[in-house]
């Protein structure tokens, strides 16, 4: 496995010095943002277009001895409002396009999540089956508009070349593992799992017994961590609407790697991983509201360096 780090933590530095900061870390692969929630801060979609613009981009990225690991544009393709919708859309579909253009395999997305009806004007997240009315809600969105989109931009991205991530993520149809097998079989196997734990984590999920649930569904994973505080839990529960920076009262925060969890805990989490057949990258991503971006990603890294699984073991002499 490789430690690599997703960049919009890096997203007021300039390409050349975002590399040069990861090389000093001894990270050698990079996921870049190219817009929708994650902007475009170093991997522009005008690539696409532009022959002179993608060659300058590609040789920066081969001069400092560097890959990417994946394209990130994280959105919500399934917006009831059609601005959004279509801007999103399109932004993964040309973010699909640049991957194959650049030989990277992996595009990290979100699932989406509509309204409640044709004419609603915000996402409608349902989360209990009672009053019926939400059933009613959540039967229409995966029947109506989830099924019909993923069909078509799971074929897109496979008949491209590509593997779409899907972030399990609160607030979006896809935000557990058994959301996540379920768009998997509307839309085939090119959509799989960004496996981010600290979105598990505040839900009650284990990673590590999602890792054996999820099996080969599993595309690509982020490195973050999450931290619980039970002395606020019973005044909240784990739905929390307070802003991530209010620390003090939240039931929970996320945390750098590490600081939610132990290194044995990313030790077996990273072994599960390699026993059901993942053996690519963890990628950083960096939303720990009491550190600096500096501070936190140096923090990860060294705690993954000591922790990673660099190399399949040799045959034994039993198999």
């Amino acid at each position: 496995m490789k430690i690599g780090v997703f960049t919009p933590l890096l997203s007021a530095l300039p390409l050349d010095d975002v590399l040069k900061k990861l090389k000093s870390l001894n990270i050698d692969t990079v996921e870049f943002g190219t817009g929708n929630y994650p902007g475009d801060a170093h991997a522009k979609l005008s690539m696409l277009d532009n022959p002179a613009e993608l060659a300058t981009f590609k040789s920066k990225i081969a001069d400092a001895g560097m890959t990417i690991s994946a394209l990130s544009c994280h959105g919500n393709a399934l917006h009831p409002d059609k601005e959004i919708r279509e801007k999103h859309a399109e932004t993964s579909r040309k973010t699909v396009l640049l991957a194959q253009m650049l030989g990277v395999k992996t595009v990290v997305d979100f699932s989406g999540c509509p309204g409640d009806s044709p004419t609603a004007k915000f996402p409608n997240w349902v989360t209990c089956p009672w009053p019926p009315d939400f059933l009613d809600v959540l039967n229409w969105q995966w029947d109506d508009v989830v099924t019909p989109y993923w069909k078509m931009h799971g074929k897109f991205a496979a008949d491209h070349g590509v593997k779409i991530a899907i972030e399990m993520h609160p607030g979006f149809v896809v935000y557990n593992p058994e959301t996540m097998l379920r768009l998997r079989a509307i839309a085939g196997p090119s959509v799989g799992a960004n496996l981010d734990p600290s979105h598990l984590f505040w839900q009650g999920i284990d990673p590590i017994a999602a890792i054996r649930v999820l099996g080969d569904a599993i595309h690509y994973v982020h490195a973050k961590d999450t931290q619980m505080f039970p002395a606020n839990l019973p005044r909240t529960g784990v739905l929390d609407t307070k802003s991530y920076t209010n620390e003090r009262e939240r039931s929970w925060i996320f945390r750098t790697v590490g600081y939610g969890h132990s290194a044995e805990w990313w030790s077996e989490f990273i072994s599960t991983l390699r026993m059901y057949g993942y053996d690519n990258v963890l990628s950083i991503e960096h939303e720990d509201s009491l550190m600096s971006p500096d501070e936190g990603l140096s923090k990860a890294a060294a705690l993954l360096a000591q922790v990673i699984i660099k190399e399949k073991p040799a045959a034994a002499w039993w198999v």
